[in-house]
């Protein structure tokens, strides 16, 4: 940073340039008012319904070559926005990820000022890391909510508001713009954000970003930074996404994620060429998966997608974050050209395949780690089955996750595996597990037998 001295000659040359310069005509400092009254107003309605998270949590240390592994208790701050007066909270996951203690700051009723809050213990409904988003409950009634706008009817200039903690300062706003109504960070990801050159900085994860009307634009979550602060490049989950997440980890604690069953790649003028083509881009099907939804409604490969719901689509990505925005149940029509017609096709959305993934989601609403083998375990019962559909037995214990910490004591279990024996005896909990695991020592022989991606194995070691 300069000097201030370096700075004086500067300001001084500025005061000097004001001289001889006409004042604001009274239309310019009358649309200044409104403009400032607006913001005011925001703040106002807005405030009250955004919260400070406190999150104590387990991380492992760093930065210390000696203690590689230990683990510690740290704490972390993040926002979130209240959208039910029955005290259901969005946030960020990863500003709750680990969790042992949360404590949400809420503003007092009747407290303009903002200086009375009252605390509250938050406890996770349930978690999608494809989005980054987490449904957090309190025990609290008749709180102050905040609404969605529509987040596709965006623009570019448009003026945007953060609220949130930035840095632990509780109740801080921010004003900008919308540097881009859609942004796709990775061609791979499917993932998209609204992004802002409203101040973001660690502790507004979490908290909204509004339009001027008060309404939802999306929920703040990362910033490009070379130097750890704001550079005026942040991102905000689009309202249109987290409504959508919001009702599902409401109804369901997880998002079920839907697919329509085809592989789009971007058409180059190359690609469009060598096939006769008159588009020279836009997203092909370059494959249908056999007997998935497309199939079932007449798409081949080889058909241009021109729009999603009557959203043109430019490229691949565009076509994969339209599904993403989708779960299972729902229809979306695709208008296609082939051999030089255009048609119109209703393509159901279906369930995408059970992966261990949201297995991970459960153990970090329930942790249970069964440190002798250095996994994170759940209880084979009715959530875990809903996720892992086809496990030969219905009880049993699921390693949900393997801690990177305690990964030197597992014996070669991954997330996934189903352990219905040990040592020929089954077990049918968690509990069941460790007990049995507690009456061994060091050294005893032991023979898991695991269901692993279909097929019945033992994994055989001796207990450290």
């Amino acid at each position: 940073m300069k000097p201030f001295w370096c700075l004086v000659p500067v300001l001084f040359l500025d005061v000097l340039s004001g001289f001889g310069q006409a004042p604001p005509s009274r239309g310019a400092a009358r649309t200044l008012t409104d403009l400032s009254s607006a913001v005011e107003s925001v703040a106002k309605s807005a405030s009250p319904s955004v919260v400070q998270i406190t999150v104590r949590a387990l991380a492992p240390l760093e930065d210390d070559e000696t203690r590689t592994g230990f683990l510690a208790n740290q704490q972390a701050t993040g926002s979130g926005v209240i959208l039910d007066p029955e005290g259901y909270i969005i946030t960020n996951n990863h500003v709750v990820d680990n969790a042992l203690k949360i404590d949400i700051s809420v503003a007092a009723a009747n407290q303009p000022d903002g200086d009375d809050h009252q605390h509250y213990v938050g406890k996770i409904v349930g978690v999608d890391r494809d989005s980054d988003l987490a449904l957090i409950k309190i025990d609290a009634k008749n709180l102050p909510t905040l609404s969605f706008c529509d987040s596709g009817q965006l623009k570019q200039g448009q003026l945007v508001i953060a609220v949130g903690s930035p840095l632990g300062l509780e109740n801080t706003l921010t004003v900008g713009y919308v540097s881009a109504p859609v942004r796709h960070l990775r061609a791979d990801q499917p993932m998209f954000y609204v992004q802002t050159d409203a101040a973001i900085n660690p502790g507004n994860s979490g908290g909204p970003l509004l339009d001027t009307s008060g309404q939802i634009v999306g929920i703040n979550t990362l910033i490009l930074t070379q130097s750890g602060g704001s550079e005026g490049i942040g991102f905000a989950i689009p309202a249109s996404v987290v409504q959508r997440v919001y009702k599902e980890l409401r109804a369901n604690g997880r998002v079920r994620r839907g697919v329509i069953g085809v592989v789009p790649q971007d058409l180059t003028p190359t690609l469009a060429s060598a096939l006769g083509l008159q588009h020279h881009s836009g997203a092909i099907l370059s494959d249908i998966v056999p007997h998935g939804a497309a199939e079932a409604a007449g798409l081949a490969p080889g058909d241009i997608v021109l729009s999603v719901d009557g959203k043109p689509i430019k490229a691949a990505r565009q076509l994969t974050a339209a599904v993403f925005q989708h779960t299972s149940g729902d229809q979306v029509t695709l208008e296609i050209e082939r051999g030089g017609q255009r048609m119109q096709k209703t393509v159901a959305v279906l369930e995408a395949p059970n992966s261990p993934g949201g297995l991970n989601e459960l153990a970090h609403r329930n942790p249970h780690l069964v440190r002798q083998i250095g996994i994170l375990a759940l209880t084979l019962d009715e959530h875990v089955t809903d996720i892992m559909t086809d496990l030969r037995r219905l009880s049993g214990v699921v390693v949900a996750a393997v801690p990177l910490e305690f990964a030197a004591l597992n014996p070669g279990l991954v997330t996934g595996d189903a352990i219905y024996e040990v040592n020929g005896s089954r077990v049918a909990s968690v509990e069941d597990l460790e007990k049995t695991l507690a009456a061994k020592k060091p050294g005893d022989p032991i023979a898991m037998q695991v269901e692993r991606s279909g097929r019945l194995i033992y994994v055989a070691f001796e207990l450290q």
